[in-house]
């Protein structure tokens, strides 16, 4: 098959929409510089009725912390979620994400903190992950102290390369023994470096978010070629063999997705080490759907399930 992913191919209702996203020049330094000044620039920061909005130095890290004005159900501590923001690795903001943060903190009655970690390829692999794990550690640490959160009700969640980095966080924290999220959502995550190593990808160029794009993520993020041998642990979550003993997941992704299938195979891998994952796979949804079109009735009903699943995975109200 080549050619870009016909339009046949994608849901009648996100079809207008999809016509209308940018190819991302990403492939030059000017590209990348002007592509992150556009994304700032259109990113729509602040927060929605009923809910708080506060930024605080996790260490080294900032976060943009999102909190339920009403007291939570019988005056207890809440649940929460710390969110990763997605940009292939090379671009995006934690701001671009503020009024899904604000509306999941208000619907699920939790709170959320929106993590800003470093980009490639300025700061490649561990950076990013590193500047997650510093975030949730201290969320850990400060969440019943500064936040009026239960520690023991923290779930990781993330949006492409944050799906990726929150998938691979998951895994560092549950080999270090301590502070193990209680959930992992996931939301049509970058996983895997060896798909952007499969040429015959290419030619069929995928809408959103296409192979070459994603070779170039990879390549910033880890500093060599994808694919390669040698991609060290924590680098790309769907390079690890055994799944044991991970945090239960919900894992969202569209049908004409480039992660469709790398998707697909990682929640294979986690019901194959027993662990509870939830996929949800909608129709004809292009990368990142959810965002873009956030307002059309796939991206409605697919939110609204995963912000179920996460509401009952936190206990919430």
């Amino acid at each position: 098959m080549s050619g870009r992913t016909p339009l046949s191919d994608v849901a009648p209702e996100l079809r207008g929409r999809v016509r209308l996203m940018p190819p991302l020049p990403l492939g030059t330094s000017l590209g990348l510089r002007v592509t992150r000044g556009l994304t700032t620039l259109t990113a729509r920061g602040g927060t929605v009725d009923g809910v708080r909005l506060r930024e605080l130095a996790a260490g080294s890290v900032r976060l943009r912390v999102f909190t339920p004005v009403a007291g939570a159900a019988g005056g207890g501590p809440r649940g929460g979620l710390l969110w990763v923001h997605g940009g292939g690795f090379v671009i995006g903001t934690a701001l671009v994400d503020d009024r899904f943060c604000a509306v999941t903190a208000r619907d699920l009655g939790v709170v959320v903190a929106s993590v800003r970690y470093r980009l490639a390829p300025e700061h490649p692999f561990p950076a990013a992950v590193d500047d997650v794990v510093a975030a949730w550690r201290w969320l850990c640490e400060n969440a019943a102290t500064e936040l009026g959160v239960d520690p023991a009700r923290l779930a990781l969640g993330g949006q492409s390369a944050g799906g990726g980095l929150a998938a691979c966080a998951a895994q560092r924290l549950h080999d270090e023994g301590a502070g193990t999220p209680v959930a992992q959502w996931l939301f049509s995550p970058m996983l895997d470096d060896r798909t952007a190593a499969r040429r015959d990808l290419d030619d069929r160029r995928h809408r959103v978010w296409d192979n070459r794009l994603n070779r170039i993520g990879w390549r910033a993020y880890l500093g060599a070629p994808p694919g390669a041998a040698g991609v060290p642990p924590y680098a790309a979550a769907a390079r690890r063999a055994d799944l044991t003993g991970l945090p239960p997941a919900w894992l969202g992704v569209g049908t004409v997705d480039l992660f469709h299938d790398e998707g697909l195979a990682y929640a294979a891998g986690l019901r194959a080490g027993g662990v509870d994952c939830t996929l949800d796979v909608v129709p004809g949804a292009p990368h990142g759907f959810e965002t873009w079109a956030a307002a059309s009735a796939p991206a409605r009903d697919f939110v609204g399930r995963a912000r179920s699943w996460l509401g009952a995975a936190l206990g919430a109200s």
